[in-house]
């Protein structure tokens, strides 16, 4: 599939030559990625409770993870929306939150 005017093809499909489009199709992409990565922490951790048997240091193991994962979940959606925030309602950033 040929890509517009202003992107580049490249492996990974076409990619935005301008940088604001090229953040937020990374932005986008490493979302995607955090959130897998988010279910499989959240499954490991579920994990390391149900096996535990009784072991107190493998139940805190376990619920650590899943503390930590929904943690860092928090994190990555308040960044996102601290970015929205600041670049589209204060800033006004031309470009941004289309």
């Amino acid at each position: 599939m040929p890509c517009n005017v202003n992107e580049t093809a490249t492996d990974f499909g076409c990619i935005p030559n301008d940088p604001i489009g090229f953040a937020s199709k990374f932005y986008g992409i490493s979302l995607e990625v955090l959130g897998g990565l988010a279910v499989i922490f959240l499954i490991f951790g579920g994990y390391q409770i149900l096996t535990s048997a009784g072991n107190q240091e493998k139940l805190a193991n376990g619920k650590r993870t899943i503390y930590y994962t929904l943690g860092a979940v928090g994190l990555i959606v308040g960044a996102g929306v601290i970015l929205q925030v600041l670049l589209v309602d204060v800033l006004a950033v031309p470009g941004v939150g289309k």
